[in-house]
């Protein structure tokens, strides 16, 4: 029946056939040529990428001589030597304490993210299932501030904080982490993905919650909440990454010259690892390659663990408006 069609088609259109066949080689010619190019960019995207990451840890495996000679990759045999000599001071600078900044990290960055959750949750909420006068407008107004560079808020945040008088010299630890915490527990941005996702779950169970009893509080956080589980996952490893990568406003606002007092940001750029010999302090940039592996390895193994949960969760809120 098949080659019945083909001779019939080929009686109607003399040398189509060829046309078709041709036409079909020049469209898979063009398709791998296509993606050739496709892979040809993705990998230089990738190369541009992974590089700074290679060298970053590549250099941490070095001598400090063989850095300084321009060397790409380290001598195979003194690799366990030199990452137990640069590594080993490293944790053990005076001026880089390793632990500390780490446990100061953590506390400011769980405690940032677990407010912002609270507050992103019930302004979601609110935005999403209360009906109230001016509703659509306020939130208007809420994602119009996401236009304002955060950076244009560290002056007016740095007022409040030394009116609230927590930013001065002789600053204590609990004072140095509210002064991290406070101006960071509302996020617009992770309310509007929030909001988002909470819209999308059909208004029939806040009125069964209603037929019977539950209040609003009890829909929200037996109903609404486990619901939107993969996106709060979303947001908390989201905002954590963001508090722990921050910069700009705690070495603006952290005073106390203490460095087991800092940060991992401030104090990966504010330490000077330098190394004592023969009557001559020399500068370790090794050590300094090292320190910026420790502050930045943890976050990568966070977002490749997570990575599912981070696109499920913006997938879900960006599905319906």
């Amino acid at each position: 029946m098949e080659n019945e069609i083909q001779t019939h088609l080929t009686l109607i259109i003399p040398g189509r056939r060829k046309n078709i066949r041709s036409t079909e080689k020049r469209d898979k010619v063009l398709h791998v040529l296509g993606l050739c190019l496709v892979y040809v960019l993705l990998a230089f995207a990738a190369l541009v990428i992974l590089l700074p990451f290679y060298y970053m840890i590549a250099a941490s495996f070095m001598t400090e001589d063989e850095l300084t000679a321009g060397a790409f990759f380290p001598m195979a045999g003194n690799i366990l030597e030199n990452i137990a000599f640069n590594y080993g001071n490293t944790i053990n600078n005076e001026g880089f304490p390793y632990a500390s900044l780490v446990v100061n990290t953590l506390v400011v960055g769980l405690c940032t993210t677990c407010g912002s959750l609270v507050v992103t949750i019930l302004s979601a909420f609110a935005f999403s299932r209360l009906n109230f006068k001016g509703r659509e407008i306020l939130f208007t107004i809420f994602l119009s501030t996401m236009m304002i560079p955060g950076e244009m808020m560290v002056i007016t945040n740095y007022i409040t904080m030394s009116n609230l008088g927590l930013a001065y010299a002789g600053q204590n630890r609990f004072q140095i982490y509210l002064t991290l915490i406070l101006p960071f527990l509302c996020n617009v941005f992770y309310i509007y993905l929030l909001r988002q996702n909470f819209k999308q779950i059909p208004n029939e169970l806040y009125l069964a919650a209603k037929v019977d009893g539950k209040s609003d509080w009890q829909y929200l956080w037996k109903v609404m909440v486990p619901l939107a589980s993969p996106t709060l996952i979303t947001i908390f490893i989201l905002n954590l990454i963001e508090s722990w990568n921050s910069y700009v406003w705690p070495n603006t606002i952290i005073m106390n010259l203490d460095s087991n007092l800092s940060v991992l940001s401030v104090a990966l750029r504010g330490t000077s690892f330098q190394y004592y010999s023969h009557e001559v302090y020399r500068p370790m940039y090794t050590w300094q390659m090292a320190a910026t592996v420790l502050t930045t390895v943890p976050l990568l193994v966070l977002f490749i663990i997570f990575r599912k949960y981070i696109m499920r969760g913006i997938a879900r809120a960006g599905i319906k408006g």
